[in-house]
């Protein structure tokens, strides 16, 4: 008997195991939940110009989407998820919101910029701005300044004139995000906004005001709302079902394979484990299509598990040596495996690029589930296997399923 290649094997298990017990409460813990399990509402709109005329460009349509996730943010709403679709579409989905009527109301508010004098008196509005006009430039000494642009060279040379050696504030619905003094009559409707800038600082500005200049009108076309018990609800049976789901094919796969069946059982716990930890690193949302590509990428873990033994067992039934069958039945399914394998992240990728919402989590994360399968149900497997082999302590056919019979009748 080969102690050391069992003392690897158990300690290879031994260390998964137990990083797997002390990281799984705090991963369960933060896993980001969808609306459909933490309860909130989804809204979909759709972007026109508010006075008609220009079109919706991506860019002011990716920033009406930022400034729609910054007031989430400010009404205290953890995590909204806004992402632009299409041409002139925005969804919204903001998970555990109790005051959802509210909360609509503040999200589909116009962009309101402003600029108001020391009295608070609104002097100047988005529409005075040309669109998309404002740049960062520098000035002699390197530091960043923001050059704006006014339809009205004659109203704006009003207000500066008027407001000559006093402050002019840049709002942003009520909030002040700068406050440049006019230091003379500006004529010929363009302008340098100066400050103690950093670059970041200049272009959130120059962001801004372009923003404001395009003020986009949001109509919603789609609603959805799922309250805090219905989708804690639909969690619970979502992660009980496939809790059984699995507990029984782990089991089948023992009584099938033996051996081979102990092996996949522990590979398929650390492509569990391990997908979870891919969602908390790339700081992903856990939705019910998400649950569903979960469990069918653990059934698509077995399956992979299922092809590989089936050919060792072909293999060991034809006269060779465990190592022998064990390298001639990994070689041989590798392909096969592969195969459907890169078939599959193809097929979830065009449901990806085509698709949106749900259809899009649901892919991305049959994507997840194959790349870490790949890791775990191959590579692993065969590796762990491969060490119980070279033990010499489970020599028996009968310890991977193969009846001393099937090897005597060839």
């Amino acid at each position: 008997m080969n102690w050391k290649r069992l003392a690897a094997f158990l300690g290879i298990v031994v260390i998964m195991f137990g990083v797997i017990a002390w990281s799984s409460p705090s991963l369960v813990k933060n896993m980001r939940l969808g609306l459909d399990l933490k309860g909130g509402f989804e809204v979909l709109y759709e972007a026109s110009p508010l006075e008609g005329g220009e079109k919706v460009t991506p860019e002011s349509l990716r920033k009406t989407a930022s400034s729609l996730a910054d007031r989430a943010d400010k009404l205290g709403i953890a995590e909204p998820e806004v992402t632009t679709e299409g041409t002139n579409r925005i969804r919204v989905r903001l998970a555990g919101v109790s005051n959802e009527e509210e909360v609509r109301k503040v999200i589909n508010k116009p962009v309101n910029l402003t600029f108001r004098d020391p009295d608070g008196k609104i002097m100047l509005n988005g529409n005075d701005f040309v669109q998309n006009a404002a740049k960062v430039e520098y000035d002699q000494v390197g530091n960043p300044i923001v050059t704006i642009k006014l339809k009205s060279a004659k109203k704006f040379e009003e207000v500066t004139t008027e407001l000559t050696g006093k402050r002019l504030a840049i709002y942003l619905d009520e909030e002040q995000l700068s406050n440049p003094m006019v230091n003379y009559p500006i004529s010929g409707g363009s302008a340098q906004i100066t400050g103690d800038f950093t670059h970041d600082e200049a272009n959130n500005l120059k962001d801004t005001i372009n923003l404001g200049a395009l003020s986009l009108k949001l109509t919603e076309k789609y609603t959805q709302s799922v309250g805090a018990k219905l989708g804690q609800q639909s969690l619970q049976d979502t992660v009980g079902a496939g809790l059984i789901g699995t507990a029984i094919v782990l089991l089948f796969l023992v009584i099938l394979f033996r051996i081979p069946g102990v092996v996949a059982g522990i590979t398929v716990l650390t492509y569990t484990w391990l997908l979870v930890l891919v969602f908390e690193l790339l700081n992903a949302t856990l939705t019910l299509p998400g649950i569903a590509a979960f469990v069918l990428g653990i059934g698509m873990a077995v399956d992979a598990n299922i092809i590989m033994y089936e050919r060792i067992k072909e293999e060991i039934r034809s006269g060779k040596s465990l190592l022998s069958s064990l390298k001639a039945g990994s070689k041989n399914s590798f392909r096969t495996i592969m195969d459907a394998n890169i078939t599959n992240i193809i097929a979830s990728g065009v449901l990806y690029y085509i698709g949106n919402g749900a259809i899009r989590g649901f892919a991305l994360t049959m994507i997840y589930s194959i790349l870490v399968s790949i890791v775990t149900n191959i590579f692993l497997a065969r590796l762990l296997i491969h060490l119980l082999i070279r033990s010499n302590l489970f020599t028996k056919p009968s310890y991977y399923g193969v009846k001393e019979a099937e090897i005597r009748e060839l």
